[in-house]
Formats: C-alpha cells, structure tokens, sequence
C-alpha cells in the first residue's frame, strides 16, 4: 500500500463521525452530509426539537472547526431545497445552523487528537469501571481509544486511562479561558481568510 494510500485511510478513520443521530433527525443528516461535503465542510450534529412547529438545528464546521456567518447562510440555501424535496418530517420547519461553538461537541477521533490539552466531559454508552461520566484532560486518540488524565479523587492527582471510541454516547469541550482564548483567534483568522476571499472574489 502507497503512503498516499494510508494517509486517505486515517483520515477517513478520523473524519468518521462516532456519534450517529436516530429518526428524522438521522434523515436530515443523511441529506446533509453530501452538501456539506461539496461546500468543503463537515456535519457536527443534527438535532430536532417541537412537534408542530418543528425546529432542525444543524452544526457544521470547517476542517478546521470554525465555520463563518457567511457559510452559515450558504448551508441554508444549499440544504433547505433538499429537504423540501425529500420531506423527511411533515408540515412546516425552520432551520438553524451554526458552527460547533466553545464548548464544542467531540463527535471524530480527530476532535480528541485536535483538542488534546483541553478539558472534556465525556458519557459513555454502558459502565466502564463502574461509571459512565468522566472529565479530564484530554491526551489524544490511539489504538481505538480517547486518553484522557482523569483524577479519581484519590489524592494521587490524574491517571492516563483509555475510554473505547466504540462507547462513547457523548463529548463535549468543557469552557475554560484557554479555549476560549484558542477558539477566538482561530475564528477570527477564518473571519479574515473569508473576508480577503470575497475580496477578491469581488475584483
């Protein structure tokens, strides 16, 4: 195997959303990651909330986890076509996007490599160790697993401990002034990449 070829394979690996949403809400998910796809973006997470007056919130980032107001606005008009042809729910929706935000959700092995030195909460689908809550620092992703410094309360301070990607029903950042400091300056330079696109798009 070419080295060309590996690196696609840990990315794919990577790129893998773990965290898969169930009913419309896998639907609309299903009919937006092709958009997103040719808008050189990636879908984060699809919620659905209300019954009558039903409301499809859809996060998007770019590779690099930040996603502009200008993107915003593309998504939706790319998207809400599709799923008026499609109608994965009947009657009438509104559709919301954003970017992951600060407290970011962890939902690729990538997430866990690239937030490595931050603080998450993560919840397991089933016990490990007699729990399924954890917080911790996050070290990285290998072998299957997301390590994290996780401290018992036992006085002897964090312990590096695996949890199984295969397990986990749900990551989130936790906010802190680092990453809100890191998540500031990497929006404010995709701002600005995006401004001097249209600059020169307008040229």
């Amino acid at each position: 195997m070419s080295l060309a070829m590996q690196s696609d394979d840990v990315s794919a690996q990577t790129d893998h959303r773990l965290i898969m949403e169930a009913g419309p809400a896998r639907q609309v998910a299903e009919l937006a990651e092709p958009v997103l796809q040719d808008l050189g973006l990636r879908l984060v997470r699809v919620r659905i909330t209300g019954q009558h007056n039903v409301t499809v919130q859809l996060m998007a980032e770019r590779p690099d986890g930040t996603l502009t107001i200008r993107e915003c606005e593309r998504i939706s008009r790319e998207l809400s076509p599709v799923l008026d042809v499609h109608d994965p729910f009947p009657g009438e929706y509104v559709l919301e996007v954003s970017s992951p935000g600060i407290d970011r959700p962890l939902v690729r092995a990538g997430d866990f490599e690239r937030w490595a030195g931050y603080e998450a909460k993560i919840e397991l689908a089933e016990l490990l160790a007699g729990r399924r809550k954890f917080r911790g620092v996050l070290e990285g992703c290998e072998d299957g697993e997301v390590r994290l410094y996780f401290d018992q309360k036992t006085g002897d301070g964090p312990v590096l401990i695996g949890l199984p990607l295969d397990l986990i029903a749900d990551a989130k950042l936790v906010m802190s002034d680092s990453l809100i400091k890191e998540t500031l300056r990497a929006s404010r330079k995709s701002q600005a990449g995006d401004d001097e696109q249209t600059e020169t798009d307008g040229n």
